[in-house]
């Protein structure tokens, strides 16, 4: 089992320069990254497994994936505070080690109460990831090179979307559920012995603070209320998306779209948006950050709007287009968190903004769901285009905050 390694030498200017320190917290929280996102994701390969063999009801399997998912999201910010306490080696390493404990725990598991824990322990680990990898690259870099490496970052998460899951299916067919599932979580719990000793430590940050860059990053001052206008677009935008990939396969269905054809064109999309994420970052070290969310997200509601109208074999061209607008904004946006909050608050910063829209994305579907139902799906698309523009004036404000960062 290899997991996918990331390596900036290829993604342009960033790698020349990049030091020896940069290189370690980049691949570790790449590959931290590639690692729970694809732990993630595992659970929906798992769930009809999980049903045939537990006699599990749909609820049953709801509760499933939210007690993963729950624990994830509103530990982050906790995670993030003992991340500023204790160190972000030691966090992450035990983050990632009881996430691989979790499915190691699945793999034995007898019956659904201990599924349900197992989860929760996964769910628990599962949480350090997002704000404390992400800070590890935020302090590593400065500048455009934060904006590409945090790219860079983000698109390791897509990797592990596809790979550990096709990783698991492999290894189904040639063993049973249960071994598959322990010799993944044993997995990560290797990786995180690794973590442990790659991660670069206070030593290695004080040294790179000693650079008139990163003095200049420690010396920045606090932007609370544009901080707080940045998660506001983090919110729209995780809700947008959620919301149009629910509408998604019914618009489809409705052009006449097959459940093959409609497989294909979610696939389209995730392709899309994993390349949009790491090409975004980059256009927004070239043109900014405000433009660049100008573009993301003009072009999605473009893309909604355009989708009503146009047949099923020309909806299929430009969903992968769409996709890119749609999940670009993401590495944008979580790049700019270093530009507004001092060093020292970073990975409370991420942890408020990760919880933030990764709780809009949980909530968005039952919201637009509620309103497709009351007023039909094709006008609630129209609504969900429009929505999405107003992260344009919120964008506009924060022009200034960004200029002076």
């Amino acid at each position: 089992m290899v997991m996918p390694r990331l390596s900036l030498e290829k993604f342009g200017t960033l790698a020349p320069r990049m030091s020896g320190e940069q290189r370690r917290a980049v691949t570790v929280a790449g590959v931290a990254h590639a690692l729970h996102d694809g732990y993630t994701d595992l659970i929906y390969i798992m769930l009809p497994l999980w049903q045939a063999e537990f006699g599990l009801t749909y609820a049953a399997l709801g509760l499933l994936r939210s007690m993963f998912a729950g624990a994830m999201a509103s530990l982050q910010i906790p995670a993030g505070y003992l991340s500023e306490r204790f160190g972000a080696a030691i966090i992450l390493a035990l983050g990632t080690a009881l996430a691989g404990l979790g499915y190691c725990v699945a793999g034995m598991s007898a019956g659904f109460v201990m599924l349900l824990g197992a989860l929760l322990l996964g769910g628990i680990g599962a949480s350090t990831q997002h704000p404390i990898a992400s800070a590890l690259v935020a302090r590593a870099f400065a500048g455009a090179g934060s904006l590409k490496a945090i790219g860079a970052y983000n698109f390791a998460g897509d990797l592990g979307k596809m790979s550990v899951p096709a990783l698991l299916s492999l290894m189904l067919l040639v063993m049973a559920w249960r071994p598959a599932l322990f010799i993944l979580g044993a997995f990560g719990i290797a990786i995180a012995v690794a973590i442990l000793f790659a991660t670069p430590g206070e030593e290695s940050r004080r040294a790179v603070a000693h650079s008139q860059t990163h003095r200049a990053e420690l010396e920045r001052k606090h932007e609370p209320l544009a901080f707080a206008l940045l998660t506001g677009i983090g919110v729209i935008d995780s809700a947008t998306r959620m919301g149009f990939l629910l509408f998604l396969p019914f618009v489809l269905t409705e052009k006449g779209a097959s459940l093959q054809t409609i497989g294909l064109a979610m696939t389209l999309i995730f392709a899309g948006g994993a390349a949009g994420k790491l090409a975004c970052a980059f256009i927004g070290a070239r043109i900014g950050a405000i433009a660049t969310v100008w573009l993301t997200e003009g072009l999605t509601a473009v893309g909604i709007l355009a989708l009503s109208q146009l047949p099923l074999q020309a909806a299929l061209v430009v969903l992968p287009l769409i996709g890119v607008a749609l999940n670009g904004t993401s590495s944008v946006l979580y790049g700019s968190v270093p530009d507004l909050v001092e060093a020292r608050w970073r990975t409370r910063a991420l942890s408020i903004f990760y919880t933030s829209t990764i709780g809009s994305g949980a909530i968005a579907p039952v919201l637009f769901g509620r309103l497709g139902d009351l007023i039909g799906v094709w006008p609630a698309l129209t609504f969900l285009a429009l929505f999405v523009l107003l992260t344009l004036p919120i964008a506009w404000l924060l022009r200034r905050p960004l200029t002076r960062a």
